[in-house]
């Protein structure tokens, strides 16, 4: 990907790395990550400095702009990189339907001939609803290379009962769910039971199979402190997570720069340690184009450009795509339009 301090002008947009393959062909395939043994002794030298965490996220938009068509760039590959979400009590197949239909299409016709991106085929990374909407988003996007993701294990709050929670990621797998994002138990992470935390996400790893992705839910914000978020981050990947995820988006505090910042470098040390890459996902309160970035920029610093991909990245959301479409409309025509125009579902 073009560097934030790029300056030079290119003459269109398929000069930009990130555009090129935007599209959901640069999901390339990897080693899903097979867990290791619980080594608890992992855990004993994990600190985490609060004031260090915050001064390297607060001054993260002043040192890091992007303009012109390096920010059309990057935002394109925000959209590849999107869970297309709705996890609403009032869901319906219609609603599902027309959601499938934007991730296969997120952009106005008009739009992607202006930028000149047709080739590129661009969709969304996956669509994410609930169980009960599997079968449909399976059938709605049939014929795309775009997975379904289901939330699972008694989503938001993970209190259902245990073998309900993993036979509900077996009939999810059963319907065609490619992805499975469970919710641990918080109440594992605040009362320190590392052992418990391992067992269950090592459960519900065994439940997904061979070849579906595990997404693990932290609720980061009900988590209590930066360094528990820091050691359910590590425990999860031991358990065999190929994802962690900031939040369900039903909590108080979702996703923030700081969440990000300290689960990154867990990944990080992950990786050096067991050679596996594990993918990230901030999810709940991502909602303007300027967020986005500010998250790509500090995933591209601090874990490099493999995993400015779909196969590694993703952005959980519902209403970010909206915006990300009027800062390309802007780029193209100048102006800024209504949200109306850029209808989700």
């Amino acid at each position: 990907m073009s560097s934030p301090h790029e300056t030079a002008e290119k003459s269109n947009l398929h000069a930009l790395t990130p555009v090129e393959k935007a599209g959901t062909s640069l999901q390339t395939q990897h080693e899903l990550n097979p867990g290791i043994e619980f080594h608890p002794e992992a855990l004993d030298n994990i600190r985490v400095n609060m004031s260090a965490v915050g001064r390297r996220t607060a001054t993260l938009g002043g040192r890091r702009t992007v303009k012109k068509q390096w920010q059309a760039a990057w935002l394109l590959k925000a959209i590849a990189c999107m869970d297309l979400t709705t996890l609403s009590g009032d869901d319906t197949p219609g609603r599902v339907k027309r959601l499938c239909a934007k991730a296969r299409n997120p952009l106005r016709h008009d739009i992607v001939e202006a930028l000149g991106i047709q080739d590129l085929h661009l969709t969304t990374g996956a669509v994410c609803v609930y169980h009960e909407m599997v079968p449909t988003a399976v059938e709605a996007l049939k014929g795309t290379n775009i997975p379904v993701a289901a939330v699972s294990t008694g989503f938001p709050a993970g209190l259902s009962p245990f073998k309900q929670r993993v036979e509900e990621i077996k009939q999810s797998v059963k319907a065609g769910a490619k992805e499975i994002d469970i919710v641990i138990t918080r109440h594992h992470v605040l009362r320190q039971n590392w052992q418990a935390l391992y067992d269950e996400v090592r459960a519900f790893k065994d439940a997904c199979g061979q070849d579906v992705h595990l997404k693990a839910i932290l609720a980061t914000g009900e988590l209590a402190t930066l360094r528990n978020v820091a050691k359910a981050s590590m425990v999860s990947m031991m358990a065999g997570a190929d994802f962690i995820k900031t939040s369900t988006g039903k909590e108080k505090v979702n996703a923030t720069l700081d969440f990000t910042l300290v689960m990154i470098r867990m990944i990080r040390e992950y990786q050096d340690f067991t050679g596996y890459k594990v993918g990230y996902k901030p999810a709940g309160g991502i909602s303007t184009a300027k967020d986005a970035m500010a998250y790509q920029v500090l995933i591209k610093e601090e874990l490099g450009n493999e995993w400015l991909q779909p196969h590694l990245f993703r952005f959980g959301a519902s209403s970010l795509l909206a915006d990300i479409e009027r800062q390309l409309e802007h780029y193209i025509t100048g102006q800024y339009s209504a949200y109306n125009r850029h209808p989700i579902a």
